[in-house]
């Protein structure tokens, strides 16, 4: 896994994107949402930066381990 990649933790489903391509993201914001198991996850920021690429949508299930950035 590359520097500012993600990997979600967790077998689940995006349940809302809450920053955009091309946004300026600080540190601790929520980029993202995850439902698993009825409880909500979000993915948080782990430094600055703006958001070059998302590689899920809202409603997509995801595999534990699947990248995106």
């Amino acid at each position: 896994m590359k520097k500012n990649e993600l990997c979600s933790e967790v077998t689940g489903s995006v349940w809302k994107i809450k920053k955009q391509v091309g946004e300026e993201i600080l540190e601790g914001d929520i980029i993202m949402i995850l439902e698993s198991m009825k409880m909500e996850i979000p993915v948080i920021a782990e430094e600055p930066g703006t958001l070059i690429e998302l590689k899920v949508s809202e409603e997509e299930r995801l595999q534990k381990d699947k990248l995106w950035r």
